[in-house]
C-alpha cells in the first residue's frame, strides 16, 4: 500500500436522472464521519457500500437526502456584520501565519 498525495485524495459524487439514490466515494474525514453518522441514524436512506485499505469509503444515500449549497461571497455589509458580531461575542481573530490548536 503506498501513501496517496492530498491531489489523489479525491471526492466523487455521481448519481443519475433514473436512479433514487447517489453513490459518494470519499478519502474526506469529515464528510466520511458524517455519512458514518448519518447512516447510523437513518440506516434506510443510507448506508456504506464499501471500504479499502487506503481511507476511502464508498456510501449509497437516497438523491432527495442530498444537497449541494452554493454560497455567494460576503459583500462588505455582511463582512462588517460579521465583524461586529465577532467583537461583540468576543472572538479573537487569528494573526496571520500563528497556528491554532
Amino acid at each position: 500500500m503506498t501513501k496517496l498525495s492530498k491531489y489523489e485524495k479525491e471526492t466523487i459524487i455521481n448519481f443519475n436522472e433514473g436512479d433514487t439514490t447517489a453513490s459518494i466515494y470519499t478519502f474526506n474525514a469529515d464528510l466520511k464521519r458524517r455519512l458514518a453518522d448519518f447512516s447510523l441514524k437513518y440506516p434506510a436512506l443510507c448506508h456504506l457500500k464499501h471500504n479499502t485499505a487506503e481511507g476511502s469509503v464508498t456510501y449509497v444515500i437516497e438523491k432527495s437526502r442530498l444537497s449541494i449549497r452554493l454560497v455567494p461571497p460576503y459583500n462588505e455589509e455582511r463582512r462588517a456584520a460579521a465583524r461586529a458580531y465577532a467583537k461583540e461575542h468576543g472572538f479573537k481573530p487569528v494573526a496571520q501565519g500563528e497556528k491554532t490548536a
